[in-house]
């Protein structure tokens, strides 16, 4: 699935559409699936909040704002997070320019030190700001990593099989996601060691229907082995809203776009 995962969850806020339809080629099903989860509107904007928990039951908060818009229909994006709360996070932004054909570009400003540092392809899967989310899950993971197979249909979901191509980029074996047929929202991504053990999840809690948009509000990743998890809210999310193409730049790293983030 084209920039799949998560995060899906930051991606998987802006998703979307009906599609109707009985269908069994899985790459098909993964293109819509990518269309729906990413591609929804030419752009849009969301308040959102991270709710940290360890395995000791102790919590953390994240709070941010995402700007995103579409260079082109399963093309190019561009996306901008802005963290505000907690202090020690605040003023922290995520840049990233999503890429068809070659690696993502992602970059994340930490103001304390000034300081642009670059995220390598080899970091992506890796926790972003203290969250069970990664990297890979915010921006999304590239569908060409990996091979699907369609394992079944029922009356309301497609479940996929999802193998990497380069295990040695990942901490998985292989993956299972289901997808509804209606909407194409990816509502449950299982990953499994080697052993066929399942190692992190990934669920959607609350969907909501925006301006025709069925837009994910409320999801979950876990971790298996310690119970440790982090849940991601929605609200105001916006479609459409005009998002010019200056904000995606280096500058706004430093200068937030304040004007688009209210």
């Amino acid at each position: 699935m084209k920039y799949f995962s998560l995060w899906l969850l930051i991606g998987s806020l802006f998703n979307v559409s009906a599609f109707s339809g009985e269908l069994t080629d899985a790459n098909e099903i993964i293109n819509k699936a990518n269309l729906a989860a990413y591609y929804s509107a030419d752009d849009g904007s969301a308040q959102a909040r991270m709710i940290i928990v360890d395995a000791q039951g102790n919590k953390q908060m994240r709070q941010f704002t995402i700007l995103r818009k579409d260079q082109a229909d399963l093309g190019n994006q561009d996306m901008l997070v802005f963290f505000s709360r907690p202090t020690d996070v605040s003023g922290t932004v995520f840049r990233v320019v999503k890429k068809v054909k070659n690696d993502d570009d992602r970059w994340l400003y930490l103001p304390a030190f000034d300081l642009v540092k670059r995220i390598s392809a080899g970091d992506k899967r890796t926790s972003f700001v203290g969250a069970h989310f990664f990297y890979e899950d915010v921006s999304g993971r590239n569908p060409d990593e990996d091979n699907f197979t369609l394992l079944k249909t029922d009356d309301n979901f497609y479940t996929l099989k999802a193998m990497p191509k380069d295990k040695n980029s990942v901490e998985f074996d292989y993956y299972i996601v289901k997808i509804n047929k209606t909407t194409f929202l990816p509502m449950q991504v299982d990953y499994y060691n080697k052993q066929s053990k399942k190692i992190r999840s990934m669920a959607v809690l609350k969907t909501k229907v925006i301006k025709g948009f069925t837009t994910v509000m409320h999801s979950k990743i876990t971790q298996h082995n310690d119970g440790s998890y982090t849940e991601m809210q929605f609200r105001n999310v916006k479609y459409n809203v005009g998002l010019p193409d200056s904000i995606f730049s280096e500058r706004s790293l430093r200068n937030p776009p304040k004007a688009w983030l209210k």
